[in-house]
C-alpha cells in the first residue's frame, strides 16, 4: 500500500510540475513544414495510447515505466507490422530478433531502465496471457526497450516490478501525453540536461496521403545540442568533448524512439521509416556514440494490414516506394521535435547520492532561438 501511495503522489507531483512547462512549439517555435495532429503526440495516430508509471521514492529512486499500446484490440491475435533500426547497439532491446524475422510485434511496447528489462518482459508476458483468448499461448515476444538512469536512480535496487508494467499498460490513454520527468524518462539525462519522455506528430496534407506519424522518445543521450539549427550546446558551453574549453560532458547514453503511423506500410518500408528517425536524432546534435544504445521501433497500425493470428494467406495494401518520401520527411520532423520536447518539459532533479541534473535553461535557449 505504501508503494502504491508513493507512486500516486509521484504522479500528482509530476503532473503539477509538467503543467508549468511548455513544449518548443508552445513557446512559438513551430519547426518543420508539416502540421501536427491535435495533441502533437503519438496518440494522434488513431487507436494509439500511452501510459506511465513514475517511481520517485526517497532520495535514491528516480525511474519508471512507459507503455505504448498500438491498438485497442488483442494485439497477440492481431499483430502489427513492425521494423527496427539499430543506430548504435549498446543496449538491451528485448524482442528484436523476432521482430526482424517475422516483421511484426504482438505486445505493447514497454520502455524502462536498463536493469528492469527482465521485469518488463515478465509484465508483458503476464499481461498477454491474461487477455481473453490467450489462455493457451505458449510463446510471447515481449518488446522492451531501455536507457540507463543509473546516475539519478539507484538502478541496482531493481525497483521496477512486473506489476508496474501491467499498471502502465492499463493506465494507457489517448489524448495529451505526459512528457518530461515521467515514466521511463523519470531519471534520464540528455545533453547533460534533464531528459525524459518527449512526443510529437505530423499529419501529411491530403494531397500527400493525409497520413499521421507519431513519435515518442525516451531521451538519455549526448552530443552537441542543436535546436532548430541553432548551436545551443556550444553557445551554452555544455557539450561533448568540451573539457578543454569548459568542462567535460559525456556523449554516451541511449535513446529509444517509437514511430507509429496509420499509413499502410510493410516491414520493409517501416525499416526505411525507422532509419529516418535516426536522422531526426542527428538534427538535435545526437551522435550515437560508442556507449549509446540508439534504437527505433516503427509500426504501422493501418487496420487493413493487421495480421490475424489464424490467417492462412494475407492480402495487404501497401504504399508504393515512390510515395514514401513525404513520410520520411514527416518522421524526421516529428522525431526531432519529440526529442526537443523531452528537454523543454523536464524539471531539474536531484537523486541518488545527491546527484543533481539541471533542466534545460529554457529562457536562455529561447533567447538564442529568437536572436539567431
Amino acid at each position: 500500500m505504501r508503494r502504491l501511495i508513493s507512486l500516486f503522489v509521484a504522479g500528482l507531483v509530476a503532473m503539477s510540475l509538467l503543467a508549468q512547462h511548455k513544449t518548443l512549439r508552445q513557446w512559438g517555435f513551430a519547426t518543420g513544414i508539416f502540421d501536427t495532429g491535435t495533441y502533437n503526440a503519438i496518440t494522434d495516430v488513431p487507436g494509439v495510447t500511452v501510459g506511465h508509471v513514475t517511481c520517485i521514492e526517497g532520495d535514491s529512486i528516480r525511474t519508471g515505466v512507459t507503455a505504448i499500446v498500438p491498438h485497442q484490440g488483442n494485439i497477440f491475435h492481431n499483430k502489427v507490422p513492425a521494423a527496427i533500426c539499430v543506430g548504435n547497439g549498446f543496449g538491451k532491446l528485448a524482442g528484436v530478433t523476432q521482430v526482424r524475422e517475422l516483421g511484426n510485434i504482438e505486445t505493447p511496447i514497454v520502455l524502462t531502465n536498463t536493469l528492469s528489462v527482465a521485469a518488463g518482459i515478465e509484465g508483458l508476458v503476464r499481461y498477454t496471457l491474461a487477455q481473453p483468448g490467450n489462455e493457451n499461448v505458449r510463446s510471447v515476444n515481449a518488446v522492451v526497450g531501455e536507457t540507463n538512469d543509473g546516475g539519478l536512480n539507484k538502478i541496482q535496487q531493481l525497483h521496477v516490478t512486473p506489476q508496474m508494467v501491467i499498471e502502465a499498460i492499463n493506465r494507457a490513454h489517448g489524448g495529451p501525453v505526459e512528457q518530461g520527468c515521467v515514466g521511463a524518462g523519470t531519471g534520464t539525462v540528455c545533453f547533460g540536461f534533464k531528459g525524459g519522455i518527449g512526443t510529437s506528430s505530423r499529419v501529411l496534407p491530403q494531397s500527400l496521403g493525409g497520413y499521421t506519424i507519431g513519435v515518442l522518445a525516451q531521451t538519455n543521450y549526448g552530443g552537441i545540442l542543436e535546436i532548430d539549427g541553432v548551436q545551443v550546446g556550444q553557445r551554452l558551453g555544455k557539450f561533448a568533448y568540451s573539457d578543454h574549453v569548459n568542462r567535460s560532458q559525456d556523449a554516451d547514453g541511449s535513446c529509444m524512439m517509437v514511430v507509429v503511423t496509420d499509413a499502410p506500410l510493410d516491414t520493409r518500408n517501416l525499416e526505411r521509416v525507422a532509419k529516418r528517425a535516426m536522422m531526426g536524432l542527428a538534427k538535435t546534435g545526437g551522435i550515437a556514440s560508442n556507449g549509446s544504445g540508439d534504437y527505433v521501433i516503427a509500426l504501422s497500425v493501418a487496420p487493413q494490414n493487421l495480421i490475424p493470428i489464424d490467417a492462412k494467406r494475407l492480402t495487404t495494401t501497401v504504399l508504393a516506394n515512390d510515395e514514401m518520401s513525404p513520410l520520411f520527411a514527416a518522421t524526421i520532423e516529428a522525431t526531432a521535435e519529440a526529442l526537443w520536447n523531452s528537454l523543454f518539459m523536464a524539471d531539474t532533479m536531484t537523486g541518488y547520492r545527491g546527484k543533481r541534473v539541471e533542466a534545460l535553461p529554457v529562457n536562455r535557449v529561447l533567447d538564442l532561438l529568437r536572436h539567431r
